[in-house]
């Protein structure tokens, strides 16, 4: 896979694309990029980007990219999206999630918009995780989570924090997307949640260090309970607008119900790699 992964480096630096690392994952032709932190809206247009140029290269190149969570392959692993995120005074450019006090890694004010993840993860998991197939991920016992958790840098927990004292580059890591969503909706879920639980003053629970065994709130297990928690959101049909959340709403509704229509019809007996047709025929080609 080198040659064609030192193409896209080098496309991406053409294009400006701040690429940090590019490297094989655990699945066959599986590939995580990682890039240098911006500010939110420059870091959604560089996703888009990204995700485009990407595919483009590959097909010109003879191969295929696909950002579908879990292709119907045997063997092929989900994929996600880490979304890293701090917050930074507009004034200085300090890290206001830094804490300077030794033994202490988040700030009170990071404890707050952290929290604020945790409390509103469900709500906001629609705009992270926007596909049927996007669902496959929240197993237990994964690099995926599957229950709205946090911890020091562990990689089975939602919230991974990554930093030390005094660190410029602390930040919290949310574990909950999937590669298809959209980087707008997704990074401002983030920012809504977050700011939620300043606002509020919100406390996150203990850190879990065995996050698949803990009694926090579980992630949902299927779009369809995705669609009905933010439904009933007040605070994300507040920030986004009833008339947008309704209409995104519907717009995900026609989707799960054509994928129930193709169950009730052909059920899962073309499924490969627990995969149905349906959703590779969606999804494989398309993002």
């Amino acid at each position: 896979m080198q040659p064609i992964l030192s193409t896209l480096a080098e496309t991406y630096e053409e294009l400006g694309l701040p690429l940090r690392s590019i490297e094989n994952e655990y699945g066959p032709g599986q590939v995580e990029c990682t890039f240098d932190p911006l500010p939110a809206a420059c870091a959604a247009d560089n996703f888009i980007l990204f995700r485009t140029a990407t595919r483009q290269v590959c097909r010109r190149h003879g191969y295929l990219a696909t950002f579908m969570c879990k292709p119907a392959f045997e063997g092929y692993c989900t994929s996600g999206w880490h979304l890293h995120q701090s917050l930074k005074d507009r004034n200085n450019g300090q890290n206001l999630l830094a804490s300077n006090e030794e033994g202490k890694i988040l700030t009170p004010l990071a404890k707050n918009y952290l929290a604020g993840l945790l409390e509103n993860a469900n709500a906001s998991i629609l705009f992270a995780t926007p596909t049927v197939n996007g669902y496959r991920r929240f197993t237990p016992n994964s690099l995926a989570p599957d229950r709205a958790t946090w911890s020091y840098d562990h990689r089975g927990t939602m919230i991974r924090v990554l930093g030390n004292t005094g660190d410029p580059t602390t930040r919290l890591e949310n574990r909950i997307g999937e590669p298809a969503a959209n980087p707008y909706l997704y990074i401002a879920s983030q920012i809504i949640g977050g700011l939620d639980g300043i606002d509020r003053r919100l406390q996150p629970w203990d850190a879990d260090d065995a996050p698949y065994e803990s009694s926090r709130p579980l992630l949902p297990t299927s779009l369809e309970d995705a669609l009905k928690i933010l439904d009933n959101s007040e605070l994300f049909r507040k920030a986004y607008g009833d008339i947008y959340v309704d209409y995104y709403l519907e717009l995900k509704r026609a989707e799960l119900g054509r994928f129930n229509s193709y169950i009730e019809e052909n059920g899962d007996k073309d499924a490969e790699n627990g995969i149905s047709q349906w959703e590779q025929n969606e999804y494989f080609d398309f993002f």
